[in-house]
């Protein structure tokens, strides 16, 4: 008489797959998705559902192939929730959970992009040049090493006049390392501040390359002052340029080239990234319309 071994019925074998894990409602659901597919539909470029997961289920332990009872799905994601909701919850919300092959080449990939990222922004501030990823990277791992060793240092107690020098100070930009639970282009912005703020190496962000039109008939008009200097409590420093020509020119640090074509003034010329925001807001509303900013280039840096 042959034994035959009975599979429990809420039991699903699965094999080569990477988990995606959330803790809900004191429980833990995962799904069970095709290596590389979450990464893909995460950031959009993957749509298709059933191209990112081996099977429609939610499980509590995908290893075991235990499934997760209607019940315990009820009491944590709502009773009229409909599975595919919860999936699609979990997907975007939970924690990935993969090999450690997979996870260092993740993080190489993160790294790599990171580092790509902030030497195309940032530049030698006297020559104007970028510097290599070689050396992006040595002065990131220089502010990692530093970041590491203040951590060392903020965990021994401070007594007596060090612990009046040891008060919350303003927060500063400290850089601790890529991580894969956060976009390369948030993190390079992270590293960007931090390499500004601490200067391991000189560097700048590369300035804009901008084209700004205006009409003729607005550049003379003057520039509507702001109310302290209006009730002349501001200092002769602060006033605003006088018309809307030199408020413009105010913000350009280079200018390239400069010209009226018709009943349209032109200018071209070179401005730092955190002047952009203020240039286009300028232009917006003070030409109501009758002008306009151009980004020709968005990070102008010169090569060896």
């Amino acid at each position: 008489m042959s034994r035959q071994i009975n599979q429990p019925s809420n039991q699903i074998k699965l094999t080569n797959v990477s988990l995606v894990r959330l803790k809900k409602g004191k429980k833990r659901f995962e799904i069970a998705c095709y290596k590389n597919k979450v990464l893909e539909w995460r950031s959009g470029i993957e749509t298709d559902l059933d191209e990112v997961l081996q099977i429609p289920n939610v499980f509590l332990n995908v290893s075991k192939g235990q499934t997760a009872p209607a019940a315990d799905l009820a009491k944590a994601f709502g009773k009229d929730t409909p599975t595919n909701d919860i999936i699609l919850e979990i997907l975007k919300k939970g924690e990935m959970q993969v090999g450690e092959k997979e996870r260092a080449a993740q993080m190489d990939r993160v790294h790599n992009e990171v580092i790509s990222i902030v030497a195309s922004k940032l530049v030698d501030p006297r020559t104007k040049r970028v510097y290599t990823t070689g050396m992006i990277e040595k002065a990131l791992d220089m502010l990692s090493s530093q970041a590491h060793q203040g951590d060392k240092s903020a965990a021994t107690p401070a007594t007596g006049d060090d612990a009046a020098e040891a008060r919350p100070r303003a927060k500063e930009h400290h850089w601790t390392g890529v991580v894969t639970t956060k976009s390369a282009k948030s993190q390079a912005l992270e590293a960007m501040k931090a390499l500004i703020t601490h200067q391991p190496i000189p560097v700048a962000r590369a300035r804009m390359r901008l084209r700004i039109t205006c009409s003729t008939n607005v550049l003379k008009q003057a520039v509507k002052a702001p109310a302290a200097t209006k009730a002349g409590e501001g200092d002769d420093e602060h006033k605003a340029p006088g018309t809307v020509k030199d408020k413009i020119l105010s913000y350009v640090e280079q200018v390239e080239q400069q010209d009226v074509m018709g009943s349209e003034w032109e200018v071209v010329g070179f401005v730092e990234p955190g002047a952009f925001k203020g240039l286009s807001d300028f232009v917006g509303n003070e030409t109501k319309g009758q002008g306009r900013v151009e980004v020709l280039d968005m990070a102008v840096t010169h090569e060896d």
